[in-house]
């Protein structure tokens, strides 16, 4: 037993002491708990539970569906759909919101979530997620699309779970970021990482190089200053990570520091960005904005970008405070055709890819 330590519902309790309907939101993220467990139970039995490997569809993204992600999509649901405190909910596995059945009473808000982030993962055994958003919906009337296209800024609460060597729920309600470890034993998720704080400063950089090929050039700019490390200009060296898992990445930097880059790029003209703005980047901007952090699509805070589509995709940068500025001011810089040249080592004139044009 852990007496005295803090469970989440105690927690909760007290973060929300001066909120009128604190009550309803502390219970709807209780919920979202329950349905982290059961997700979190399957993860962890994987092969043995069946739970590994495709199903025959696809979802509204296009991408071939999970049975884990299915299965966790299914938890989400079941766990939040009856308490009378959900209006509506929109998951990235669903073209359209979900509808509250009839016979359930509405309540005051509207959940969006990825029910389970990195989950081409699963069958490797890498670490993956889910991550949530909580906004009010202050109407009588069942809400429609345009109900749910709230810019970050209007969210009341944000979190995700991470399914690693131990199960974490990370939320915010807008009083910081903190962190609560499952304790399998009492069934409680317990208070083990309270205000979790980003470094303003970091020597870590997060990016998918396969696709450098099509990166904008304030994004070069920035990757081959950290590639130069102690003999360019930053003067010192950078490490760079890349799990494929966006909760594996931002948790990474909420615990030590970081800065994570998702860019816009040419690779999909349509696209202007990879990460969508309503189940992934706005509740993970919340999140990173409130341990001190930025969050950015590189020309300016993502939380003040407006929807226009449930399914909408940004440019993501987000981590470390200060690095996030100087990506943003190269950016700016480029726009206004004031950045240096910069000429990547990978391909100067006396490297292999040089060298190999003449062979």
């Amino acid at each position: 037993m852990h007496l005295g330590r803090t469970t989440l519902s105690k927690f909760l309790i007290q973060q929300l002491a001066d909120i009128g309907d604190q009550g309803k939101l502390a219970a709807l993220l209780v919920d979202m708990a329950a349905a982290v467990k059961a997700i979190s139970a399957m993860t962890a039995k994987g092969a043995l539970g069946g739970f590994l490997g495709a199903v025959d569809q696809t979802n509204v993204q296009g991408e071939q569906q999970k049975k884990l992600g299915v299965l966790a999509n299914d938890a989400m649901l079941k766990a939040t759909e009856w308490g009378g405190l959900v209006a509506g909910l929109a998951s990235e596995e669903l073209e359209a919101p979900y509808d509250i059945p009839s016979n359930f009473t509405r309540g005051p808000y509207l959940l969006v979530f990825d029910p389970l982030d990195g989950s081409s993962n699963t069958d490797v055994n890498v670490s993956v997620g889910t991550i949530f958003s909580v906004l009010r919906h202050d109407g009588h009337q069942p809400p429609v699309v345009g109900d749910y296209l709230q810019p970050g800024t209007h969210q009341v609460a944000a979190g995700y779970a991470i399914y690693g060597p131990a199960t974490m729920l990370v939320i915010t309600v807008g009083k910081g970021t903190h962190g609560f470890t499952l304790d399998r034993e009492i069934g409680n998720f317990i208070l083990t990482h309270p205000n979790l704080a980003i470094p303003e400063d970091t020597s870590e950089f997060a990016i998918n190089t396969s696709n450098a090929r099509f990166w904008e050039p304030p994004v070069h700019r920035y990757v081959t200053e950290c590639q130069a490390g102690q003999a360019g200009e930053r003067g010192r060296d950078f490490n760079m990570r890349w799990i494929a898992s966006m909760v594996a990445e931002v948790h990474r930097i909420l615990v030590r520091g970081g800065v994570f880059m998702y860019p816009r790029d040419t690779k999909g003209p349509g696209k202007p960005g990879r990460l969508r703005l309503m189940d992934e980047a706005n509740p993970i901007s919340f999140l990173v904005e409130q341990a001190g952090g930025c969050s950015s699509t590189g020309r300016g805070r993502l939380m003040d970008v407006a929807p226009e589509h449930l399914h909408q995709r940004v440019p993501v940068i987000l981590g470390s405070k200060n690095e996030v500025l100087r990506i943003e001011r190269y950016h700016a810089e480029h726009a206004r055709g004031e950045d240096r040249p910069y000429e990547s080592p990978l391909f100067n004139e006396r490297s292999l890819f040089r060298a190999r044009e003449f062979i």
